[in-house]
């Protein structure tokens, strides 16, 4: 049952971040979100100063703070309500799912534990060969022992 469930909350992660993935392949621009999104809706630092009730150059720090990669959640999240947007954002597997990267990890490990083994057996010439068959049974013993987690 427990192997179930972690499947099903797996598949539903997947869901979830589909429509992210394209998304994540969107570059940001040079100067950030925020100012490109201000500058394309024609609204200055002061108004945004006004909606958030601060001087003009806090907006200003922040577009800069986001563009080093410096800027807190809180205050993006402040500023898209400022620019009437929404704060979207998602942790994105670079392997295109969650379940490819539990696969990916563990074909990883089980190769570096199967080659290892082989290399020991081979110094004592008992080498058995059939590396990837081992490897992709590994990894499938590997997968199913994360699912249980």
């Amino acid at each position: 049952m427990k192997n179930t469930f972690k499947h099903l909350r797996l598949l539903q992660i997947d869901k979830g971040l589909s429509p992210f993935l394209a998304a994540s392949e969107v570059p940001r621009p040079r100067r950030g979100w925020l100012r490109a999104v201000r500058e394309a809706i024609g609204v200055s630092a002061a108004e945004i100063a006004r909606k958030l009730g601060t001087s003009r150059q806090l907006p200003l720090q922040f577009e800069k703070w986001e563009a080093e990669d410096r800027i807190t959640l809180k205050s993006l999240r402040k500023m898209a309500d400022a620019l009437d947007c929404d704060l979207v954002y998602a942790i994105v597997p670079r392997a295109g799912s969650i379940q490819r990267l539990v696969e990916e990890r563990a074909r990883a490990e089980a190769s570096s534990r199967i080659t290892g083994v082989e290399h020991s057996m081979a110094l004592e010439d008992q080498a058995a060969g059939g590396l990837d068959l081992a490897v992709e049974t590994e990894t499938r013993r590997l997968t199913g022992k994360r699912a249980a987690r």
